[in-house]
Formats: C-alpha cells, sequence, structure tokens
C-alpha cells in the first residue's frame, strides 16, 4: 500500500482542511468525540487512572463470562480445579494492563503505538487482521448473544418472535452499542461507572441465588486425571485467556489520560477492572454448572431465580454484551482507520457496526454461519498470545519510551517506517510465534506437538514464548545493525 504523508486532521477524512476543522468543532459541541487514530494533545488531556476500572469492569461483567466458567464444569473438571484455571486464567488482564502503560505516553491508541512494532506497513496488515476483521466477528457473536436474550423477552411479552421483530431486535440493540461507540472515549467513561454499578446489583443476585444451589464438593463421576486432566487444564486456561488476550487495544481507553499518569497506575486499574468481575462472573458460572445444566445456561439459571428477577437478568444479559461490544466499535473503528482508510471516526465506527450487523442476521435468520466463525475465533489465541507477547515485550525494551508525533509520521524515511515500511523484526517474531502455536495446539485440529503429548494444548504458552524471544533476540541484532529513532528508539 502506498505511503501517505501526515494527515492534518487524522480522524477527519479526505475532506479540505477548512471543512474538517469545521466538522470537528460541529462534532465536539454535539459531544461526539472529534479525535481518531491522531495524537491527544496535552491540553487536551483529561481524567484518572481509577476511572479505568469501570470502563473494563462493565465490559466484563458479562453472560458470556457465565457461559465460559459453566464450560469448565463441563469439560470435566471438578468445581475447585474449575475455580483455579478461572484465577490463572484471569491473571493475563495483567498482559492488558501493560499494554495499556502506552496511551498517555504516546496520546495515541494501541492501533498507532503497534508501528513500532511492525512499521507503518506492517501496521496496516496487522490492525487488518488483528484488530478489524477479529473485533467484527466478536461484536457478531456478542450481538448474537444479547439478541436470544433479548428474544426471550419479547416472548415473554407475549409478542410473535418472527424473522422481522428479531431483525428489528438485532438493529435495535446495534444501534445502541453503536450510538456509544460513536460518541466516544468522553461517554464510555461518563456510562460505564453506572453500567459498573447495574450489572453489579443484578449478578450480586444472580450470585446468592446461585450459591444456595451449589454443590461445593462436586466432582464429576469419572475424575480426570494425569494426560486427561492436563490437557482439559490447559486448554481451559486458554479458554479463559482468551478473553483478555482479546484486549490488545487496551491503550485506546487510557490516551487521554495526561501523560506524567504513572504506568503503574494505568496497568493497575485496567488490569483489576478485567480481573475482579471476570473471576466472580465465570466463578458463578462455575458453581451454577454443579447445580443445572449449563449447556442452555440462559434458559437453566433461569430455574434458580425468583420470577419476577427473570426479565432484569435478561435485560442486564443485553446490557452488558451493549457494554461490551461498544468497546469493541470503538477499537474496531480506530484499527480501520489505522489500515489506511481515509474517513472519519465516527464513519469507521458505523461501518464496522453494519457488517457485525449483516453477519449477526445472516446467521439468525439464513444459516449457522456464526457456528462456523465460533470455530474460527477458538483459533484466534493462536495469533492474539504471540501478538500481545511481541507487543508486551516492546514496551519493556523501550521502557516505555514512545514519541507520539513521531509515530503519527507515515511518510517514508520517517522514524518508524523500517525498511520499505516493515519492521521485519516484529513480523518474523509474530510468525515466530504463531508458527510455534499452531504446532502446539488441540482445538479446531490438532498440532503434531499436540499429538505427542497426548491431547495437552501448550499453544499458549509456547507462541507467546517464542514471539517474545524472537523478538527480543532480533531487536537486540537490528540496534547493533543500525541505531535509528525506528529502532528501538530512546525517547525523552
Amino acid at each position: 500500500m502506498a505511503s501517505t504523508l501526515p494527515d492534518p486532521h487524522p480522524g477527519a477524512g479526505p475532506t479540505p482542511a477548512d471543512g474538517a476543522a469545521s466538522a470537528s468543532r460541529a462534532a465536539e459541541r454535539a459531544g461526539v468525540e472529534a479525535h481518531g487514530i491522531d495524537h491527544i494533545p496535552e491540553s487536551e488531556r483529561r481524567g484518572r487512572p481509577r476511572e479505568l476500572f469501570s470502563v473494563w469492569a462493565a465490559a466484563n461483567v458479562t453472560y458470556l463470562s457465565l457461559v465460559v466458567g459453566g464450560a469448565l464444569v463441563l469439560m470435566g473438571l471438578s468445581l475447585w480445579q474449575a475455580l483455579v484455571v478461572i484465577v490463572v486464567g484471569n491473571l493475563f488482564w495483567l498482559l492488558t494492563g501493560l499494554l495499556a502503560v502506552p496511551g498517555p505516553v504516546a496520546g495515541a491508541p494501541s492501533e498507532v503505538v503497534t508501528r513500532a512494532l511492525y512499521g507503518v506497513r506492517g501496521n496496516r496488515v496487522n490492525n487488518a487482521v488483528t484488530g478489524w476483521l477479529i473485533s467484527v466477528c466478536y461484536f457478531a457473536l456478542n450481538l448474537a448473544a444479547a439478541a436470544t436474550a433479548a428474544f426471550s423477552l419479547v416472548d415473554r411479552a407475549g409478542l410473535p418472535v418472527t424473522a422481522g421483530v428479531k431483525a428489528a431486535v438485532v438493529v435495535l440493540i446495534a444501534a445502541v452499542t453503536l450510538a456509544i461507540g460513536v460518541y466516544g472515549h468522553a461517554a464510555i467513561v461518563r456510562l460505564y461507572p453506572a453500567i459498573t454499578l447495574v450489572l453489579s446489583a443484578v449478578f450480586a443476585v444472580v450470585g446468592v441465588a446461585v450459591l444456595r444451589h451449589t454443590d461445593f464438593g462436586y466432582a464429576p463421576g469419572q475424575p480426570l486425571t494425569g494426560t486427561d486432566l492436563w490437557a482439559t487444564v490447559a486448554a481451559g486456561t486458554a479458554l479463559i485467556a482468551s478473553g483478555p488476550l482479546s484486549y490488545t487495544t487496551s491503550a485506546d481507553f487510557s490516551r487521554y489520560l495526561p501523560r506524567a499518569t504513572p504506568a503503574k497506575a494505568v496497568a493497575g486499574w485496567t488490569a483489576l477492572g478485567g480481573f475482579v468481575p471476570s473471576v466472580l462472573v465465570c466463578g458463578i458460572g462455575a458453581c451454577a454448572a454443579t447445580a443445572v445444566d449449563m449447556n442452555d445456561p440462559e434458559s437453566s439459571l433461569q430455574t434458580l431465580l425468583p420470577g419476577w428477577f427473570r426479565p432484569v437478568f435478561l435485560l442486564a444479559l443485553v446490557l452488558g454484551t451493549v457494554a461490551l461490544n461498544a468497546l469493541t466499535s470503538y477499537s474496531a473503528g480506530l484499527a480501520l482507520q489505522a489500515v489506511g482508510l481515509r474517513i472519519r471516526r465516527t464513519l469507521s465506527v458505523l461501518v464496522d457496526g453494519a457488517v457485525a450487523v449483516s453477519l449477526t442476521l445472516y446467521a439468525l435468520l439464513v444459516s449457522d454461519f456464526l457456528d462456523a466463525v465460533g470455530d474460527v475465533l477458538q483459533l484466534t489465541v493462536l495469533l492474539l498470545g504471540p501478538g500481545t507477547a511481541v507487543y508486551a515485550t516492546d514496551i519493556l525494551l523501550r521502557r516505555n519510551r514512545y514519541d507520539g508525533p513521531a509515530l503519527a509520521d507515515e511518510s517514508p524515511g520517517g522514524p518508524f517506517w523500517y525498511t520499505g515500511g516493515f519492521n521485519w523484526a516484529g513480523a518474523m517474531a509474530l510468525i515466530a510465534g504463531v508458527t510455534a502455536s499452531a504446532l502446539c495446539v488441540d482445538s479446531v485440529y490438532t498440532g503434531p506437538v499436540a499429538a505427542a503429548l497426548g491431547g495437552v494444548d501448550l499453544a499458549l504458552p509456547a507462541g507467546m514464548a517464542v514471539a517474545s524471544g524472537t523478538y527480543a533476540l532480533l531487536s537486540a541484532r537490528q540496534r547493533q545493525a543500525a541505531p535509528r529513532a525506528g529502532r528501538l528508539p530512546e525517547q525523552p
């Protein structure tokens, strides 16, 4: 893809400068975030790092966490084994926290910071796949889950759940979700504390109801042992870890903080906001699986709840998914800009939403497309694990020294142009990590290493270790060969 000179209005699209400025001012007056992937000047920074807690908590008090927690018991683990796996898998939120720390320093979203890893052109490829395609698929899956809960509400109201009604429900939920994504960062920061409180209250009631029926001594009739046990533990840990690993864009939500914000505070509040609710809600799902059949969690969980509370529970499932998908749509919109499309952030969010809604409607009304997408997303850990490892390694090697204006320079010869627009250290590290993961996976298919180990899936640790080690080695050689601004610069 041909290089372009830096856009004076990166979030504005291909319009004349005066028109872009006018549109930006109009957006700000309407409360819509005017910035896209452009650098956030210090004069426009605001907020405190503790605000990040509610941003991530609201997105993780969700139906999906309940389902995943219950799935661990269905896989054959005892309750206490499942709870240990839940805690260990959610420790990957520490990495999500680490990936958020460049935001305040660079004043840029993750989609731009990663130019340091892959080069300007290489990063466009990275954003097209890990930033946009995977995000849109997750948006569609989550939207389908929210719509299913909403269909139950429609049925309880005595209305016919026809194809037309289903389509209207999907569009309505998507419209609310995209409205938050379009209004952007300020809207998310303002709304999510209230959403967190509401969802926490609802899930507290659910938790009490579930714990009253939990069999704390639960173990399967034929307990797993030996290789079978370790294979299930590894698969369960990867399943839980796929949640935090899918948020490689955490700097998107920290970039408006002042540059001097302590990195430990940014990382800590981000990690805590994801870890605490994920552990609690996944734990409720695991406990529920000892009392009801979590193959149909929505219907089964309602049997444990008071009749008056069931509609509230269904509404909470929809609200939680809206909160989750609003973050997804926001980052996907930035990713679409970072791919190189010269469109406004607001329009890019709507484009992402339109694609996701189309996939969801096709799945719900025409075919089982989302089943196929779900199988594909099981393999995203092969890419997201190594990608997270490369990003985290770069942050540590640079000691979080990123120059936002330099990252915004897309011109040939710029500090992050590297060789032909590609940083081959990052690209080769990612390829090596994905290859290692593919050899060790036991999911939709079984890799040769997993087969030799009797089905033990080591794709996650193997891919991350190989990617991180390869990037550190190649970057060290790169610095020795040609120390220059784009190659692990020591920014002031």
